[in-house]
């Protein structure tokens, strides 16, 4: 392979002519990789190979150390200043060296090597364990999950049972109307919790998730129907706000239902203590600017302290006296499979937003 010459772009001329740099510039010539030499003194461009100009060049402040290195490492996705850094003008990753050159001016050569292959490789195999890992935890509750809902199964069909039982005796007896509405409302208690364990139960089953095109107004009226006696315990009304023709999401119905189903429960036990006038809960859903479908429960709470928002996802950290803690660690885990975002804002006037995102069916197979 013919050796590469040293670029003739004014920028990266040598200015003095002395025979130090222009040995630099020959040896410059020979890297196979970007490269670059900048005066100790004030940072300029003394000499460059013609890779450097191809991978730089387009950068107004290649001509100067510092302002190549500003450039580089102000980026917002910079993650290694001085090492590793990701260049805004072409998206590539590069690992650079610097060492100093005794030549007349002294000079600092730097090299780029390109590493975004690496790069690439190393973020596959991450998703890949974050797969693994999440499938495994999934797995893991899974099995614990189908053995609790098959042991609470058959003392609900008997409470269902005997409920209906007892029903049929205070009709045949003429018993007390109140009586017969508590016999009722137990009822239907009994049947809801029966409902969401054959919920779990399927979505044990499922293991691999089955995503495809799904309907947000009917997931999230699903929802709303199963804590609908919840929130007329404590006197509230949930407020459905999805934008009209919101797209279908890419998804897995079962799992996405669990999450809004929980994000929905937790905005009710939130305003437990706030005064019943004030109770407020609302679901709304929209095309956000980076075109995902978004989601949003708000509730009226008494909201989270900065301390309480930082520590929200994180495994088995819990606000209720009564709770494990891995509810949204898990909600986060599901969102994160379906590509998408699951995170708190804090309300300006009182209360929490719980919002995710998924991903538009359009386009999908």
């Amino acid at each position: 392979m013919a050796p590469r010459a040293a670029t003739q772009h004014p920028a990266h001329r040598n200015a003095t002519g002395h025979p130090d740099a222009r040995a630099l510039a020959e040896v410059l010539d020979a890297v196979p990789f970007a490269c670059a030499a900048y005066a100790r003194d004030d940072h300029r461009l003394l000499v460059a190979n013609t890779a450097f100009a191809d991978e730089f060049g387009a950068l107004p402040a290649h001509a100067n150390a510092r302002e190549l290195l500003d450039a580089l490492q102000g980026s917002d996705v910079d993650v290694d200043p001085g090492n590793e850094v990701r260049a805004p003008h072409n998206g590539r990753w590069y690992a650079l060296h610097w060492r100093d050159a005794e030549t007349d001016p002294p000079a600092r050569v730097l090299t780029a090597v390109d590493i975004s292959e690496r790069i690439e490789i190393l973020d596959s195999h991450k998703s890949r364990q974050d797969k693994l890992l999440f499938t495994s935890r999934l797995m893991s509750v899974g099995e614990m999950t189908a053995t609790l809902a098959h042991e609470l199964n058959q003392p609900l069909a008997a409470i269902v049972n005997y409920l209906n039982g007892s029903l049929r005796l205070v009709d045949q007896a003429g018993g007390p109307v109140q009586v017969e509405r508590a016999l009722l409302a137990a009822r239907t208690q009994a049947e809801h919790a029966s409902a969401v364990i054959g919920r779990v139960r399927e979505f044990v089953r499922a293991r691999e998730p089955r995503r495809d095109a799904q309907d947000i107004a009917a997931i999230t009226e699903t929802v709303v129907e199963l804590l609908r006696l919840e929130a007329e315990r404590q006197q509230l009304r949930i407020d459905i706000a999805l934008n009209p023709g919101l797209p279908a999401a890419y998804a897995d119905r079962v799992m996405v239902e669990q999450v809004l189903l929980n994000l929905v429960k937790n905005a009710i036990e939130a305003m437990r203590e706030v005064p019943a006038a004030q109770r407020a809960l609302r679901v709304e859903g929209r095309v956000n600017l980076d075109g995902e479908i978004e989601i949003r429960v708000l509730d009226r709470g008494t909201g989270l302290s900065a301390a309480e928002s930082e520590q929200l996802f994180s495994p088995f950290f819990t606000t209720k006296t009564d709770g494990l803690g891995i509810g949204l660690a898990i909600c986060r885990s599901i969102i994160e499979y379906h590509e998408g975002r699951l995170f708190f804002e804090p309300r300006a006037d009182g209360g929490s937003a719980f919002c995710f995102t998924l991903p538009r069916a359009d386009g999908r197979p």
